[in-house]
């Protein structure tokens, strides 16, 4: 078993946030709140978010690349660093990260109506690569700016630790080793209470950050839920508790088992300030497919957000829109931006030698490293390849896809940017 100090959240706090504990945070009544099965504004108003998530950006997903042998970020990673080398490789991700999120692309949802973003993270971002660990990486200064920038613009945040230490889902989509290992490590249960709790204390007094969703769609159905669905209600019953003691005001959101799927596991609220969210992909878009999660908020008296849906067509997108809205359900769908695909807001150009680059990386070879070298296009091309990928994920060079974002009842071609909402 692996061992992490006890007191790696203590080192988290001096180094990410002394300045938080500075000063003691507003009062409740300056952040969005739960009340009965409603979120409400510091202004009193109920709130509905019609959001988006920033996703393949801080946990790049296989798919939204086109690769299919390396789904996760860890196998991503590898195949960057096998087309151009270690050292350029990391070079690649710093301005990866630069240009897919930039305020112009901050700027342009809240013109077009989005009122909320979803900042799904990977912990490997934020907690140093070996033991001692300490919470240092480039993920706090990419999260402050996001964060601030929305805040100017008058969009709230939502911060979804969409992979967790040792993995909450045990899929591509946690960058995890294929199993939920978070629900049988003790040390990886400890390092992501104490990130929690680092992000919890960087953030207690940003009332621009609506709230903290714990893990992103924990326990795929096809890893023993008898065994693993307990483990995560247990956990959650740590790891509410910790956060609380830092950060007092923030809504808690709980997905649900298999996918944020299954609530009855984890029981009604254990705490104030809670709310679940829930996922849904593949369903028709009617009444009956969020029944069961109708029934749970009849039951628990608690709001419902729905935290990811879509990748569908634009007809599917308003119809299961407006089923959401008819029940005052807010929602973020997924996602904001793809490479070369529809069926989302924004659509990078795939570079003129992309087939090139995911014919490769999709070819099977497993850690042959002779047929890796067979199988490697030219260095030139896999240089030029990534090099105009940075550029096309640019917002100015991206498309917007209008007939996906007026699927969601807002304006994909606003004439200029909204006025900025107050906080």
């Amino acid at each position: 078993m692996l061992c992490f100090p006890r007191p790696v959240w203590l080192l988290g706090l001096l180094l990410s946030a002394l300045t938080v504990f500075a000063a003691e945070p507003p009062p409740a009544s300056a952040f969005v709140q739960v009340r009965g099965r409603d979120f409400i504004t510091p202004a009193g108003e109920v709130f509905r978010m019609r959001g988006t998530n920033f996703g393949n950006w801080l946990l790049p997903e296989g798919y939204m690349w086109g690769f299919h042998n390396a789904g996760s970020p860890r196998l991503i990673e590898n195949a960057v660093a096998e087309l151009v080398g270690d050292v350029s490789a990391a070079k690649f991700w710093r301005q990866w990260r630069d240009n897919y999120v930039t305020r112009d692309d901050v700027r342009f949802l809240r013109a077009a109506g989005f009122n909320t973003v979803r900042l799904p993270l990977n912990w490997r971002l934020f907690v140093t690569e070996h033991a001692p660990f300490r919470f240092e990486g480039p993920g706090w200064a990419l999260l402050d700016r996001v964060i601030g920038w929305c805040r100017e613009e008058g969009l709230y945040t939502i911060i979804d630790l969409h992979g967790a230490p040792g993995g909450q889902t045990g899929a591509n989509i946690d960058d995890s080793r294929a199993r939920p290992l978070l629900f049988e490590d003790p040390a990886a249960q400890q390092l992501t209470i104490d990130l929690w709790r680092a992000l919890a204390a960087r953030y207690r007094a940003e009332t621009t950050v609506l709230g903290y969703d714990l893990l992103n769609e924990p326990i795929a159905d096809y890893h023993n839920p008898k065994k693993y669905n307990p483990l995560l209600a247990e956990f959650y019953r740590r790891l509410v508790p910790a956060v609380r003691e830092v950060d007092p005001h923030h809504i808690i959101f709980l997905g649900g088992a298999q996918w944020n799927t299954q609530f009855e596991v984890l029981g009604p609220p254990f705490a104030p300030n809670l709310a679940y969210t829930f996922h849904l992909y593949q369903d028709a878009p009617v009444e009956k497919s969020i029944q069961r999660y109708l029934a749970w908020r009849e039951k628990t008296n608690v709001p419902l957000w729905l935290g990811e849906s879509g990748e569908e067509s634009d007809d599917w997108v308003e119809k299961f829109r407006l089923v959401l809205e008819k029940h005052d359900i807010g929602w973020c769908f997924w996602t904001y931006k793809k490479i070369g695909a529809g069926e989302t807001v924004a659509t990078a150009p795939a570079p003129a030698d992309w087939k090139t680059i995911v014919k490769y990386v999709n070819t099977p070879r497993g850690e042959d490293f002779d047929a890796i070298r067979k199988a490697l296009p030219p260095l030139e091309t896999g240089r030029r390849a990534l090099a105009e990928l940075l550029e096309n994920i640019r917002f100015e060079h991206c498309h917007i896809n209008a007939g996906y974002v007026r699927a969601l009842g807002l304006n994909p071609a606003p004439a200029a940017p909204a006025a900025p909402v107050a906080r």
